[in-house]
């Protein structure tokens, strides 16, 4: 129809005199800042995601600065490329903060839960015998691009939570017991990698991602 305006033309009209397009490099060298962000911990999990799912839509480099604004100058992208530290630190290479954080979660006969703001190890260990641990990961920080967890469930419950953005692997046997993992769509390349490993004995593991969790919680209360 003579006149119409097409989806392009009217997202050319929001745009303020002076705004340049983005590209895919710059989309991923954001993005790369970011994942060097969460590593150090100025973003958590919850923070990250979103802000990566923010650097994919992006259609201006203005969309894309404001996402890095209030990150140091050191980590953003034209400092990250002269660096060559566009991806995650190599698999056990040294980091500053690695080593810190939460490295057991144990109950026995009861019950143990993290939440809120706390930063999870490296590696890290989950038992729970004739007990109940929740670990709610969304708003944690992290202290390198794989953080393991090694899971031991003897007849008794493991839940966590683990924020969009965020690629989980699940390497746990289950022995006359369960493991269920709900998560949305698979993030894209250089999310921070959540490895569960360990065994289910007579007990459950349950891990779902904030939306998962919150239809649970509506469904079942």
């Amino acid at each position: 129809m003579p006149g119409s305006m097409t989806d392009d033309d009217r997202e050319l009209a929001r745009l303020a005199p002076g705004d340049i397009r983005a590209s895919d490099i710059e989309r991923r060298r954001a993005i790369a800042t970011l994942q060097a962000a969460c590593i150090e911990g100025r973003l958590n999990l919850d923070e990250y995601g979103q802000r990566v799912s923010d650097a994919l839509a992006a259609r201006t480099r203005t969309q894309l600065d404001t996402l890095l604004v209030d990150l140091p100058v050191e980590i953003h992208p034209d400092a990250a490329a002269t660096r060559g530290s566009s991806n995650w630190p190599a698999r056990g290479a040294p980091a500053s903060n690695r080593g810190l954080g939460v490295a057991n979660t144990v109950a026995v006969l009861g019950s143990a839960q993290r939440s809120g703001f706390w930063r999870l190890a490296e590696r890290s260990r989950v038992v729970s015998v004739l007990g109940s641990c929740k670990l709610d990961l969304v708003s944690a920080r992290i202290s390198a691009a794989v953080t393991t967890l090694n899971v031991v469930s003897l007849l008794g419950s493991i839940d966590m939570i683990v924020p969009a953005g965020v690629e989980v692997e699940l390497e746990v046997q289950a022995v006359l017991g369960s493991r269920d993992l709900r998560m949305g769509p698979a993030p894209g390349p250089g999310a921070p990698v959540i490895r569960i490993t360990g065994m289910v004995i007579l007990g459950a593991l349950n891990i779902r991602d904030a939306a998962a969790q919150q239809a649970h919680v509506d469904a079942y209360g």
